[in-house]
């Protein structure tokens, strides 16, 4: 999957990317993720978190103790240059829009800082 813009905020993800198999690369992001969240909160803590994700769970999951994501997701195409700036800079402004920031370039979890010319924790391909 190649990844256009993304943010990673406090309770969700917002991420612009393209893949022949958007859906399947998903699936497999979110079930690689999920296993390695537990993963580390099994080893490391606080147990309160795994409480969480128990209580949370959906009750019709009943062949696995955890949930950390939402089922499904709701992907949108983007048909056109306008459009997908328009959504990133929607993505790129979530913190601030929230109050946590006052530029998107003070929040470390996104693809912003990649587009000022800066550091990303996450490999981005610049959409064509």
């Amino acid at each position: 999957m190649k990844i256009h813009a993304y943010i990673l905020m406090e309770n969700h993800l917002h991420l612009i990317g393209s893949s022949p198999e958007f859906s399947d690369e998903i699936r497999k992001m979110k079930s690689f993720t999920a296993r390695s969240i537990v993963d580390y909160l099994k080893a490391n803590g606080p147990k309160f978190f795994l409480g969480q994700l128990s209580f949370f769970k959906k009750r019709h999951k009943d062949n696995q103790k955890y949930q950390v994501w939402q089922e499904g997701f709701h992907p949108k195409a983007i048909l056109n240059e306008k459009t997908l700036v328009q959504k990133m800079e929607y993505v790129h402004h979530n913190p601030v829009r929230r109050g946590y920031v006052d530029s998107p370039a003070h929040w470390r979890y996104s693809s912003y800082r990649y587009y000022a010319g800066g550091e990303c924790l996450v490999s981005i391909v610049p959409p064509v």
